[in-house]
C-alpha cells in the first residue's frame, strides 16, 4: 500500500489563489494568520497526517472496533493518535479563543480536515462530528451549556455524537419517535438510535451526545421535535466527572467500509432514562440540529476531497511503477510503466482534475463561511451566507460522487492488483462509497439545491451567482489565445446554467416532479461550471505567476494543463446535462408501479 503525502504545494495555491485567504486573513480577528503561521501549520498538519494517521488506516479496515461489555474498543494505533490530536490543539483550530479556541480562520481549519480525511478517513469522523456538535451548542446552547461542554470538546478532550435516525426514521426526520419527560431541570430521554458514528468509544473519557426526542405533548412531524445533550458521565460544576448516564451502545453495524469507524446503535433509557439538557427551545431542535448538519455536509464534501486524494496518490505511484507492454509512442523496443500509456494518463488526469475542482470549491466555500462569521458589511456578511447554503448541496454531493468515482478508477489503474485487498485500492473504494449516503443521500442534496436553494426564492439567489460567473467569464475571454477553448466551453457552461434555472423555476410550481426527477443532473450541471471557474481562476494566477518568472514552473504549468483537461473532459458536459434536466424526465412517474 502506497503511503500518504499530504500535497501541500497544491493546497496551499488553492488557498492563496482561488479561495483568497489572504482576503480572509484581513478579516477582524483573523489577524494571526500571517502566510508564515499558514505554512507552517499546514506542513505540521502534513507530518502529523502522513507519519501518525496514514499508518493507522489499513489497522482501522482490518481489525475493525470491539464491544467488550458496553465499551467499544478501537483499532491498534487509533486512540493514540487520537491523543496526540486534541494534545497537539489540531481541534481547536477554527474556534472561538473564548472558549479555548485558536480564532483561525474556517478556511484554513478546511485544508487541514482535507489531511485527515486522505490520511484515514474512518478515524477523522470522530473529530468532523465532535466539531459539529460543538458549533451546534455554541450556536444555540445556554451560557452554562457552552462553559459545561464546549471547552473540552474544542479541545479534543471529549468528543461529541449527532443522535438523529432510529429504524424507522432515516431520512425522514419526522418519523422519530425518541421521547424526552420533562423532570425538573432536565429531561429524561428515552429510546433508540441507530447509525451513530463514534457514538462509544475508547479514544476520550467523555462524549456527547445531541439527541433529537419528542416531548410528550409535542406535535406530530418536524415541528414537535426537540435536541437534548446527552453526556456519556454527567459532568460535575467543578467540571469533573460524575455518574454514567442512562446511555448505552448495545451493538456496532458491519459495514461496507469505514471499518476504523465505530458505528453504534444506541439504547437511551433502559433504566430509569438518561438525563439530557435542552438545547434551544420545546420543538426548535431540528432548526438547531441543522447547524451541525449542514456543518456536516460540507465536512462530507471535503471527505470526498480527501479519499480521492489518496486513491489518486496511490494509482499515480502505481502507475510510475509497473511495466506493462509497450507503449504506443515509446522508442524503447521492451515493456513500458503504464503511466506512459495514453488510457492510463486519461484515467489519472482524470482523477487529479476532479480532486483538484472538489478541493477548489471545498476551500471556497470555506472562504464564505469565514466572510459571512467575521465580515464587518452586514450585506456582505448576508450574501455570503446565502452563498454557503447555496453552495452546500453542491460541494456535498458532487464531491462524494466525485470521490466514489475516483476511487473507482483507481482500482482500474490498478488492474487485476486494484481488486486484491492487499493493495490498498479496494479498501479506498469501499470507504468512499458511505460518503454520498449519509448526511443526506446526494438525491436528497438534489433536491434541497432545486427546490429550497433555487425555487424558494424565485432564482434570487442563483441569479446572482450567475452573474458573479459571467464577470469572471469576460476576464477569461480577454486572458489569451492559450485560453480560448476553456474560455468558449465556460461560456457555454454558463449558458446552460443559466436555461436550467429559468427552466426550473417556470416547471417548479406546475410539475415539481420533472424538476425533482432530474434535479441530479442540475446539480452536476451546476458543479462542473462552479468546478471550472475555481480551476479557471488559478490558472489565470498560475500563467500571471509564470510569466512574472515567479513560482515552481512545471507546478504551475501542469494546473493550467489540468484546467484546460477539467474543461475539455467535465465542463463540456454542462450543455448536455442541462437538456437532460429539462427534457428526460417525463418518463419516471408515468411508469406504472408493478413495471419497475
Amino acid at each position: 500500500m502506497t503511503n500518504y503525502t499530504a500535497p501541500i504545494e497544491d493546497m496551499r495555491f488553492t488557498l492563496d489563489e482561488i479561495a483568497n485567504l489572504n482576503d480572509v486573513a484581513a478579516l477582524p480577528g483573523f489577524e494571526d494568520a500571517t502566510p508564515d503561521l499558514v505554512e507552517a501549520i499546514l506542513e505540521e498538519a502534513g507530518k502529523f497526517g502522513n507519519e501518525v494517521l496514514a499508518p493507522t488506516n489499513r489497522n482501522g479496515d482490518e481489525q475493525g472496533n470491539v464491544l467488550e461489555n458496553g465499551v467499544v474498543r478501537t483499532a491498534n494505533g487509533f486512540k493514540e493518535a487520537y491523543q496526540q490530536y486534541w494534545e497537539g490543539g489540531w481541534n481547536s483550530v477554527m474556534f472561538d479563543p473564548e472558549y479555548g479556541g485558536q480564532g483561525l480562520p474556517w478556511t484554513l481549519a478546511t485544508a487541514i480536515d482535507e489531511i485527515w480525511n486522505s490520511a484515514n478517513m474512518a478515524w477523522g469522523l470522530t473529530a468532523i462530528l465532535t466539531k459539529g456538535a460543538t458549533e451546534a451548542i455554541l450556536a444555540h446552547g445556554t451560557e452554562e451549556q457552552k462553559r459545561t461542554y464546549c471547552e473540552k470538546m474544542i479541545s479534543g478532550e471529549w468528543t461529541g455524537s449527532m443522535n438523529l435516525t432510529e429504524p424507522q426514521a432515516g431520512s425522514d426526520l419526522a418519523a422519530i419517535r425518541a421521547k424526552a419527560v420533562k423532570e425538573g431541570d432536565h429531561y429524561r430521554i428515552s429510546g433508540q438510535k441507530i447509525f451513530i458514528t463514534s457514538g462509544e468509544h475508547d479514544m476520550v473519557e467523555n462524549i456527547i451526545h445531541l439527541v433529537l426526542a419528542r416531548t410528550p405533548d409535542a406535535p406530530p412531524g418536524v415541528k414537535g421535535i426537540s435536541l437534548f445533550i446527552a453526556p456519556k458521565f454527567m459532568v460535575n460544576e467543578d467540571g469533573s466527572l460524575g455518574d454514567r448516564n442512562d446511555v448505552r451502545c448495545t451493538a456496532l453495524e458491519h459495514k461496507l467500509g469505514i471499518n476504523g469507524s465505530p458505528t453504534c446503535v444506541m439504547s437511551y433509557g433502559d433504566n430509569d432514562g438518561a438525563i439530557g439538557y435542552l438545547v434551544g427551545q420545546e420543538g426548535m431542535g431540528l432548526m438547531c440540529m441543522f447547524t451541525m448538519m449542514n456543518n456536516a455536509r460540507l465536512a462530507v464534501g471535503l471527505q470526498g476531497v480527501g479519499i480521492a486524494e489518496r486513491a489518486y496518490q496511490q494509482a499515480r505511484e502505481y502507475a510510475k511503477e509497473r511495466v506493462q507492454s509497450k507503449a504506443i509512442s515509446s522508442s524503447e523496443t521492451g515493456p513500458s510503466t503504464i503511466i506512459n500509456h495514453a488510457d492510463v494518463r486519461r484515467m489519472l488526469l482524470s482523477m487529479k482534475s476532479q480532486v483538484e475542482a472538489g478541493r477548489a470549491m471545498s476551500y471556497f466555500a470555506a472562504t464564505h463561511i469565514d466572510r459571512a462569521h467575521k465580515h464587518e458589511d452586514e450585506k456582505t456578511r448576508m450574501a455570503s451566507n446565502a452563498l454557503v447554503a447555496l453552495l452546500t448541496p453542491i460541494v456535498k454531493s458532487w464531491n462524494t460522487d466525485m470521490g466514489i468515482e475516483v476511487a473507482s478508477i483507481g482500482i482500474q489503474v490498478h488492474g487485476g492488483m486494484g481488486f486484491i485487498e492487499e493493495t490498498g485500492a479496494a479498501q479506498h473504494y469501499r470507504d468512499a462509497r458511505i460518503n454520498a449516503i449519509y448526511e443526506g443521500t446526494n438525491g436528497i442534496q438534489a433536491n434541497d439545491l432545486v427546490g429550497r436553494k433555487v425555487a424558494r426564492d424565485g432564482g434570487t439567489i442563483m441569479k446572482g451567482y450567475i452573474a458573479q460567473l459571467r464577470e469572471f467569464e469576460a476576464t477569461l475571454s480577454a486572458a489569451g489565445d492559450e485560453f480560448t477553448t476553456v474560455s468558449k466551453i465556460f461560456t457555454r457552461g454558463i449558458n446552460a446554467l443559466e436555461k436550467t434555472t429559468e427552466w426550473l423555476l417556470e416547471t417548479n410550481a406546475d410539475a415539481p416532479n420533472l424538476v425533482a426527477g432530474g434535479s441530479v443532473h442540475y446539480l452536476n450541471l451546476a458543479a462542473y461550471v462552479t468546478g471550472g471557474w475555481l480551476l479557471a481562476k488559478g490558472a489565470l494566477a498560475a500563467q500571471e505567476k509564470l510569466s512574472a518568472g515567479e513560482g515552481n514552473a512545471e507546478f504551475l504549468k501542469g494546473k493550467i494543463l489540468t484546467t484546460t483537461f477539467f474543461f475539455s473532459q467535465f465542463v463540456c458536459q454542462a450543455e448536455s446535462l442541462g437538456e437532460v434536466f429539462m427534457d428526460g424526465s417525463g418518463t419516471i412517474m408515468e411508469m406504472p408501479e408493478d413495471q419497475f
